[in-house]
């Protein structure tokens, strides 16, 4: 009873299925390069790593116009009563007075110890960081849609494996029930065998689902609707084997001139090395130049609005100079700090290295092993079929019982998936060397 109410669950699943790709009749057939290339103009996490991009060259341009002087326009109208000072003829009076003060100031800073000039190379230091910044996240992007695509094309070769042992299973099961009514297997034969196929069928569902799962995280990746059917390109296959031609040093070397990580890392610590340059500029003075123009109306005066404003209109102009004496050791612990940041930065680079080298030797010692298990699991996959194929004519013989042919078919279903994870994987690992020399990433 258990067994039945497992097959009618998997069979629900299996007609969901079913419906979903029915509902969707007409699709694009996506490849890889299709995936990579669509993925790059509407995936969220580029986008988001483009807007950091653009607040840094935003950045870099407020810094380039710090140099510029400021503008500021000011007015004022106060009322007064009593003993007060007029605010435009400085008299003490007794009365009540109505005054008005216009003016414009401005102001420029002529020297900041070089702080504006280094902090303007900062930021278009930190802007060209933030490209590469952008470019990391289209390569952790690029890389997850080729792991997603071989791991969907495996579950997809996976679904044939699945469907071709249930047909044979299914057959089985025919014999199986021939041979139990002419009295030549026991009945635990027959129900092994329907047992065997009940398997089987659980094995189609479960790798059509795998699919589905993968067919939705790429989904996922390439921002598209829930709704959209996708379907991908199926590998040809003189893709089985392919053959590792490369010394890993050259591999590493190259990784290190094309990765954006690395010349991120360089960057980063060209901006410290920036930032401790503004920090010492800190002990230095700064010379600024001021000016304004202004003038006023009052109302203890009986001269004209207009005459007066003819009248009290100033100009002023000057140089202020501020030496630093003691600033409770800010600018001290400023310089300590952006020092102790550029010898982090400098270990941060030797750690991205480090990293670069594992990805890189663990790429290559996969892909050589992947490469030998192809061979290997080739050879077994071939002879797994034929001692499969020997075991199901002694079955139909009679020569052979159902255990014994369900170990065998169980031996061939393994050797065959065996196979297609040695061959998936040494696409994987060869197409991460590639990318790792910066080589287009393509089936």
């Amino acid at each position: 009873m258990k067994l039945y109410l497992i097959i009618a669950s998997l069979c629900f699943v299996q007609f969901s299925f079913g419906q979903d790709a029915t509902n969707n009749p007409t699709s694009k057939i996506w490849s890889l390069e299709d995936c990579i290339t669509y993925a790059i103009e509407n995936n969220i996490t580029i986008k988001d790593a483009g807007l950091n991009k653009n607040i840094a060259e935003v950045d870099y341009n407020k810094a380039k116009s710090s140099r510029l002087p400021n503008l500021f326009g000011s007015a004022s109208q106060n009322f007064s009563s009593g003993n007060t000072i007029d605010p435009i003829t400085s008299d003490y009076v007794t009365d009540q007075i109505n005054s008005t003060n216009v003016g414009i100031n401005s102001s420029m800073t002529l020297f900041q110890g070089n702080q504006i000039s280094n902090q303007i190379k900062q930021n278009k230091i930190l802007l060209e960081q933030s490209v590469f910044q952008e470019e990391i996240e289209k390569n952790s992007i690029v890389l997850n849609i080729l792991e997603t695509y071989l791991q969907a094309l495996y579950s997809k070769e996976s679904i044939v494996i699945a469907e071709n042992n249930l047909d044979a299973s299914e057959k089985e099961v025919l014999r199986a029930k021939a041979r139990l009514d002419a009295g030549t297997i026991a009945l635990n034969d027959y129900t092994e065998a329907q047992s065997q196929a009940a398997t089987n069928k659980y094995n189609v569902i479960s790798a059509k689902n795998n699919y589905q799962q993968y067919i939705i995280e790429l989904k996922q990746l390439l921002e598209l609707s829930p709704l959209e059917n996708l379907e991908i390109e199926t590998l040809d296959d003189n893709m089985d084997l392919i053959n590792l031609n490369l010394n890993k040093i050259d591999v590493y070397n190259n990784a290190l001139e094309f990765l954006p990580e690395i010349q991120a890392s360089k960057l980063n610590i060209a901006a410290n090395e920036k930032e401790l340059d503004i920090a010492k500029g800190g002990f230095l003075p700064v010379l600024s130049l001021n000016g304004s123009i202004g003038s006023g109306y009052t109302s203890i005066n009986d001269t004209t609005f207009s005459d007066q404003f003819d009248l009290n209109f100033n100009q002023k102009i000057g140089l202020s100079l501020t030496i630093p004496i003691f600033n409770r050791n800010q600018t001290k612990a400023a310089v300590q700090t952006a020092t102790i940041n550029i010898e982090k930065a400098e270990i941060q680079k030797q750690t991205t290295e480090k990293e670069v080298y594992k990805k890189v030797e663990t790429a290559y010692q996969n892909a050589l092993s992947a490469q030998e298990q192809v061979i290997a699991s080739e050879a077994s996959k071939e002879a797994a079929e034929q001692s499969y194929n020997l075991a199901q004519k002694k079955y139909e013989l009679g020569d052979l019982s159902t255990t014994d042919l369900v170990i065998s078919q169980n031996t061939y279903t393994n050797a065959q998936q065996n196979y297609l994870q040695a061959k998936y994987l040494n696409i994987l690992y060869y197409q991460l060397l590639q990318f790792y020399q910066g080589n287009d990433i393509k089936l």
